[in-house]
């Protein structure tokens, strides 16, 4: 007697992954299927890796195409949905809604028009009323949350704490704004914040604004207050770390429980060969250690 794939669907809970570029909607679909879990897969369109999804159930998709999203969702059982991996946000006149899409951003409303947590926040409201319960990658991948403290070999020395303490509380101003999540600072001076380039092409401007004059230089990463943490954590990899090493810096602090790291074991490396330091750091006002 043929299996019936329907009744198996609806029995067993599958996780949906709504996939954006990088690694980690790979790392999240392999975590689940070693928990004993099952996935299915929505690539975005230009933003998701076909060679990073490619051995999971899944279905490239274009960003606006709600329904078709939805129905793919539903068709395999999905309850719990993930939102990972960076996705650029397309111009309205780019979007090209189906229809559900265009229902589903009159209920989005001006969120559409807010910055990128605002934005999110909207969508994660959404979902949840379509019936799905939204989960954060964190808690999939628990071994690539940064934790507190040095992580490599090299510790930060007191003018590094400095500057980490100097760029914390402008992220912390610019997250009250929703505008980035990321800051450079060198010998107490501000040289670059992220806002819509990303962290990447911050580093790139970086790199020609470091002052001889003044040592090192730091990267802080840390999520914004109040920020909806299951879309959109702070994020950090090998390619992070070949970006401050061109631009010439100290090192990167990152929110301690807040912040993914890609490849944690090959940024520890990248790391300690480069003699930077990678140390995880409290969201607060407290010492820098």
């Amino acid at each position: 007697m043929a299996p019936d794939i329907a009744a198996y669907r609806r029995e067993t809970a599958c996780v949906g992954i709504l996939a954006g570029g990088g690694p980690l909607p790979g790392q999240v679909a392999q975590a689940v299927e070693q928990a004993g879990g099952r996935v299915f897969i929505v690539g975005f369109q230009g933003f998701a890796d076909p060679d990073v999804i490619g051995q999971w159930p899944h279905r490239m998709i274009r960003l606006a195409a709600a329904g078709e999203i939805l129905s793919a969702l539903h068709e395999h059982g999905c309850r719990n949905l993930v939102l990972i991996g960076p996705v650029r946000r397309p111009s309205l006149i780019n979007l090209r809604p189906d229809a559900t899409g265009a229902r589903i951003l009159a209920r989005i409303g001006k969120a559409l028009f807010a910055g990128d947590d605002g934005l999110l926040g909207a969508i994660v409201r959404v979902l949840g009323e379509e019936g799905f319960t939204i989960r954060g990658a964190h808690e999939y991948l628990s071994g690539s949350v940064a934790r507190r403290g040095a992580m490599g070999a090299v510790a930060p020395d007191e003018a590094a704490r400095a500057d980490i303490m100097l760029a914390r509380k402008v992220i912390r101003r610019l997250g009250e704004l929703d505008i980035g999540q990321g800051c450079v600072v060198q010998g107490g001076l501000v040289l670059a914040v992220e806002a819509l380039e990303g962290t990447d092409g911050m580093l790139e401007r970086v790199a020609g604004l470091r002052q001889p004059d003044r040592p090192g230089g730091v990267l802080v990463k840390m999520a914004k207050p109040g920020q909806e943490r299951r879309a959109d954590l702070p994020t950090i990899g090998p390619r992070t770390l070949a970006g401050v090493i061109a631009a010439g810096l100290r090192g990167i602090a990152i929110e301690a429980g807040a912040t993914l790291i890609t490849d944690p074991a090959a940024c520890i490396t990248m790391a300690n060969e480069a003699g930077l330091f990678l140390t995880g750091i409290g969201g607060g006002d407290e010492k820098i250690t």
